[in-house]
């Protein structure tokens, strides 16, 4: 049996557009006409393949970005989102109900934590967060009314990496499904191939790659999937986190060079965090023989795309990160911003900006200083002039 090649699955799509063209066209409609009334009937009912209802429920281009989505993680079905939240907020209510409660790494993105905590006790659902990398600590918080065990393969923003394969034995021999968030890591993992139920991305990162477009999938089995769609208490159907038609087509479209982006992503990652770390900084990059879970990870990657493109520095305050980032950006080597997966490195202080949803005593007890820096490391073709290039900013502000 040939080992599961997430790249070549979705070279071998192929969708010819209504006339013949090499991309598929887009309907440019919200709803659609049936031939008979039966027809729409059986299709309200979930048992008429190939209709489309209206664009709330499915449409052309966003079952065909979700079947090449499906693809790429290896599962049954897929089912596309206005957003990576769009896509979490909806497993997560579909999965659960008053009195139930969620286990879930603490080191995960803001806006997730922050719905764990903070929206989901509206409804009668808890969350218990834990050190996701310490099974007997997972498995401890498991009680009788735990009904989600939920991670990321790379966590936002502390690099921790998951042991899904173990998490996936234990969720098993508990009865409930395991969620895992692989936004960090398309290509290079494949979650659901090592036990995992649920598999989401926020499209708007590395997949969609121009920082261009919001999105998000959840790739599973094709039943979850029809619960998630389903028009009586489908939580995507009902919660309405709808795709656009166009912006699905973009996001297909850069899809297919997804594999030669994540290469260069991770060749360069890999070689900035190499040299920062004989440099006497303060790293924390997969790749790196000195994180704590590089040999497992090393067992849980396609070799063929790296590491990943996510990185981190501690500089040792939120004064001198501030400092260093301004200098960055003014001398071209990236953008001080949010998000991840662009051409270009963009860099921000966590603490202050995607965790900061996160209170500062849990930031502390999690590892998440004031110094930390997130670097998304981007395409550029010659390494060594960005690495001279940062290391001369770094030099003039005295952190090396």
């Amino acid at each position: 049996m040939s080992k599961f090649n997430p790249a070549d699955t979705i070279q071998d799509l192929q969708y010819f557009g209504e006339f013949g063209g090499v991309n598929p066209s887009i309907s440019d409609s919200s709803t659609y006409t049936f031939l008979s009334a039966k027809t729409m009937f059986d299709t309200f009912e979930g048992n008429a393949e190939g209709c489309y209802l209206y664009s709330r429920h499915s449409s052309p281009m966003n079952l065909y970005l979700g079947k090449a989505l499906a693809a790429m993680e290896g599962t049954e079905s897929a089912n596309v989102a206005a957003s990576g939240m769009g896509a979490i907020t909806s497993v997560l209510m579909q999965l659960c109900s008053s009195g139930d409660e969620i286990v879930s790494s603490r080191t995960i993105y803001g806006g997730t934590y922050a719905f764990m905590k903070n929206m989901l006790p509206n409804w009668g659902i808890k969350t218990t967060f834990v050190d996701s990398t310490k099974l007997d600590v997972v498995e401890a918080a498991i009680n009788s009314k735990t009904k989600v065990l939920y991670c990321e393969t790379v966590s936002n923003p502390l690099l921790e990496v998951s042991d899904i394969e173990s998490l996936s034995k234990i969720a098993k021999k508990h009865n409930i499904k395991l969620v895992v968030d692989n936004t960090f890591s398309p290509l290079s993992v494949a979650p659901s191939q090592l036990g995992a139920d649920v598999v989401i991305h926020s499209l708007t990162k590395f997949i969609n790659g121009s920082s261009d477009a919001v999105g998000g999938v959840v790739c599973a089995s094709q039943s979850f999937i029809d619960d998630l769609k389903n028009v009586n208490n489908g939580a995507m159907m009902l919660l309405g986190p709808t795709m656009d038609s166009l912006r699905a087509a973009s996001i297909l479209k850069n899809l297919r060079t997804l594999h030669i982006r994540m290469k260069q992503h991770s060749h360069n990652a890999l070689y900035l965090a190499t040299k920062f770390e004989i440099d006497g900084l303060k790293v924390v990059y997969p790749g790196l023989k000195s994180h704590p879970s590089h040999d497992l990870y090393c067992t849980m990657i396609n070799q063929e795309y790296g590491f990943g493109g996510m990185m981190t520095l501690d500089v040792g305050s939120l004064n001198k990160a501030n400092e260093l980032m301004e200098l960055m950006q003014n001398r071209n080597l990236g953008y001080l911003a949010v998000s991840l997966g662009f051409y270009k490195t963009l860099f921000s202080a966590p603490g202050t900006s995607t965790s900061s949803e996160i209170p500062l005593d849990e930031q502390k007890a999690m590892g998440l200083s004031d110094g930390l820096i997130r670097f998304s490391i981007g395409l550029d073709n010659d390494i060594e002039r960005t690495y001279q290039m940062m290391k001369a900013c770094m030099k003039e502000l005295n952190i090396i």
